[in-house]
């Protein structure tokens, strides 16, 4: 049974604004609940990592309600008010927790003053990289230098000048004379990584972030260090000089290395992608993603993309190639090999046609080891999806050997393939001229050299779709960039072919249009959703009916399996 923690909320005073916070909140995070663009300024603290207090920009003046020492009763004023008695200095905001009758002020003249002084500090040995620098249009130090800032420089000395374009590994270069000591890497390798691997040397002025001798930063979570570098000293040596930002489109989506379903942001341009980096989502994976699934827009810029649909090697519309596949597919005698890396969209119509057909449906596992952060033992990020949608109600198999044995025993003529390179998985190329192939699929393989019909596939940066993922939560992804000339979203062309074997009138083809067939007839869903109402953090569904099942993820960041069985088991009796 799920049980809801209680949340205690303390009553505090931010620039004479009664606001209620949950108890232990630091001021920083308590000015942002109130809105209305407050914001306190700071590079150091970060709301993942431990608190370091060292960037001192985040300062605010604090008081608290005074009582007489020997009594204990509340000072009042001459109105009946109780007094509030103000620190003399300022304090940190991030090491400062909202107490009961607490009060802030983050924009007095101390304040000001504070941050003035801190921001000409912080500029004394900067350099003016800014026209060249890659975190332009997103650096904190530009954007409080204008806001906090004096306006103009007292310093008359030399700069320090520090080391450039300095390896810290294969993915990040370091420009040390931008660094600010922050120290966010240094605790998010430590933290969050396990890879303790940075640290200061030097004092003062002279101080340089830097690798343990011997020691690079080779952990498949560096480029979060890039992420979280409020200034441009961390840069990632693949997005280097490439683009400004500013000139980047930004668009939500789903990683699908795993099935922890890591939120991310795409970055494109004019139809190509340029960086992949992680979206915020507490309840799947903070504020993090591994280095090797923002590589995974490469894959789609190889050479080999099928790019036209075919028919016996003959160009086709994609009508004509779904009616040709439904011809096949009523003449029985089938089998569907499904992909857990299909959108619950595309397996709800790989469901239809199984059904519509009389086939067989299987799924092959893609497994590995998890690194217990947001890397799981499931590789694909779409199993549960297949279970919620009643393609399979097993856990997939290691490999197609039993299909193998249809094919050969002749109970199985056609074979209905989905973004699965088959030949690798215990079906033989000779065994599959034994049978006709209609090949749904991104790249051009063994398997779709010797298919009847092709189908070309969309990878998910140019589709709209949605996963579920190892917690049951339900997430949507948007398509960031248009796909080869013609190539319709593969749940359309599904839908086509599903709609074509029940001979019925095919529906409009819109994401939402599909929805609807989708909400009614999956038992999981409630009738109204819709994808556009999938919120943006997910939407966590009932996972009791599948919690007997043997999935093969253990910990992670943000999943335990026994936990998570024992947070969702009805009780006895219940």
């Amino acid at each position: 049974m799920k049980v809801d923690s209680v949340v205690d909320y303390v009553t505090i005073n931010i620039d004479g604004e009664d606001v209620d916070v949950p108890k232990g909140t630091n001021i920083i995070e308590a000015v942002k609940m109130v809105g209305k663009g407050k914001e306190v300024p700071h590079y150091c603290y970060h709301p993942k990592l431990s608190i370091a207090g060292n960037c001192r920009m985040c300062m605010v003046e604090m008081g608290m309600p005074m009582r007489d020492r020997a009594t204990g009763e509340a000072v009042l004023d001459e109105n009946g008010v109780q007094k509030i008695g103000w620190m003399p200095k300022p304090t940190i905001g991030c090491a400062t927790n909202a107490a009961p009758g607490m009060h802030i002020r983050t924009n007095s003249e101390m304040v000001k003053e504070s941050r003035n002084g801190v921001t000409e500090f912080l500029l004394i040995n900067h350099p003016l990289d800014c026209p060249i620098c890659d975190q332009a249009g997103e650096c904190r130090l530009q954007e409080f230098s204008a806001e906090h800032g004096r306006g103009y420089s007292r310093f008359i000395e030399q700069k320090n000048v520090k080391p450039k374009r300095t390896r810290l590994g294969s993915r990040v270069t370091l420009d040390d004379e931008r660094c600010i000591l922050c120290s966010r890497c240094i605790r998010f390798s430590k933290e969050i990584a396990k890879d303790d691997v940075l640290g200061f040397v030097d004092r003062g002025t002279y101080s340089t972030l830097t690798c343990f001798p011997g020691k690079e930063l080779e952990n498949n979570y560096s480029l979060n260090t890039v992420d979280i570098c409020p200034v441009g000293a961390l840069t990632s040596t693949d997005f280097r000089f490439k683009m400004r930002v500013w000139f980047l489109k930004r668009t939500h989506s789903i990683c699908t290395e795993s099935s922890v379903g890591a939120n991310t942001e795409i970055w494109s341009r004019e139809g190509k992608i340029y960086r992949i980096t992680p979206r915020r989502n507490d309840a799947v994976n903070d504020t993090w993603m591994t280095d090797s699934g923002r590589e995974l827009f490469k894959e789609v810029e190889v050479g080999d993309r099928l790019t036209h649909y075919t028919i016996d090697g003959v160009h086709k519309t994609s009508a004509e190639t779904a009616a040709a596949a439904a011809k096949l597919l009523k003449e029985g005698k089938v089998a569907i090999i499904a992909s857990p890396h299909s959108s619950v969209e595309e397996q709800f119509y790989c469901k239809a046609i199984a059904d519509r057909s009389e086939a067989t449906v299987s799924l092959v596992s893609h497994y590995g080891a998890t690194d217990g952060i947001l890397q799981s033992e499931d590789r694909s990020p779409n199993l549960r999806g297949a279970l919620v949608n009643g393609l399979v109600d097993h856990l997939p198999d290691a490999d197609l050997s039993a299909v193998a044995q249809q094919i050969e025993s002749g109970a199985v003529d056609t074979l209905l393939v989905v973004n699965e390179e088959v030949t690798q998985l215990g079906i033989s190329a000779e065994l599959l001229k034994k049978v006709k192939v209609i090949y749904i699929g991104l790249h051009a393989n063994v398997v779709s050299e010797d298919a009847a019909i092709v189908i070309p596939s969309l990878s998910v940066f140019e589709k709209d779709g949605s996963f579920i993922n190892q917690s049951f939560r339900l997430q949507r992804f948007k398509a960031a960039i248009p796909g080869p000339r013609g190539v319709l979203s593969d749940f359309m062309v599904l839908e086509h072919i599903a709609e074509a074997l029940a001979d019925e009138k095919i529906p409009s083809g819109s994401i939402d249009a599909a929805w609807e067939h989708i909400a009614k007839g999956v038992s999981q869903f409630d009738d109204s959703l819709r994808w556009r109402s999938i919120p943006e953090e997910g939407l966590e569904l009932d996972p009791t009916a599948f919690l007997d099942l043997p999935f093969v993820e253990t910990k992670n960041l943000k999943y335990d399996s026994a936990a998570f069985k024992e947070a969702h088991a009805t009780p006895a009796g219940a």
